[in-house]
């Protein structure tokens, strides 16, 4: 009996592994090309880059529920803990995260805009067209000068970058697990 449940127990890690590469690997797909496409040649749209990224984000780390419900329905009876089905989705998410952490690595050493530089100036003009005192923008400027400097170092560029996906990925681990666990059905009813 002990060795039949050995078996089972290898069988369901395999497929989860599987389904969590296959899930993780296109999220990261999803995500890295829009990062590619939007700041591959070097260029930012400040004013509405923000909203494309998180929005590309929720769409590539959908396939959380996908993967969580492909190995709930085909693998597990029908039937996933909340727990169990978190884990999947953080595979997912950290999957997916790896892969947008290493396109921005990539993009941002191999393209001449700096754009912490770009970014500093995008909102210190930004801070001027809003009448913003002076006094106040160039202690946000100098904060801002500092932070680059900060993120010059790969670990904090490497951390910073996580940041900005992980959040989400959790947030959507946490609804998927929510919505699609399910006990299962008590024998012999």
């Amino acid at each position: 009996m002990g060795a039949r449940m050995a078996l089972v127990h290898g069988t369901k890690h395999k497929h989860m592994k599987r389904i969590v590469l296959t899930y993780g690997i296109i999220g990261g797909i999803i995500v890295s090309a829009m990062m590619w496409f939007t700041l591959g040649d070097g260029n930012h749209d400040w004013e509405n880059g923000e909203m494309i990224g998180y929005t590309t984000m929720v769409i590539a780390l959908s396939t959380i529920f996908f993967g969580v419900k492909s190995y709930r329905d085909k693998h597990l009876s029908g039937s996933i803990t909340f727990g169990k089905a978190f884990l999947v989705g953080l595979y997912i998410t950290l999957i997916a995260s790896t892969m947008y952490v290493a396109s921005w690595l990539v993009i941002s050493a191999n393209t001449e805009q700096d754009f912490m530089e770009s970014y500093i100036t995008h909102t210190e003009a930004k801070m001027k067209a809003s009448g913003t005192p002076e006094a106040e923008i160039a202690a946000e400027v100098q904060e801002m000068r500092a932070m680059g400097e900060l993120y010059k170092n790969p670990v904090v560029k490497v951390g910073f970058t996580y940041m900005e996906i992980l959040p989400v990925g959790l947030l959507i681990s946490l609804v998927c697990a929510a919505l699609l666990k399910r006990r299962e059905a008590p024998t012999g009813a």
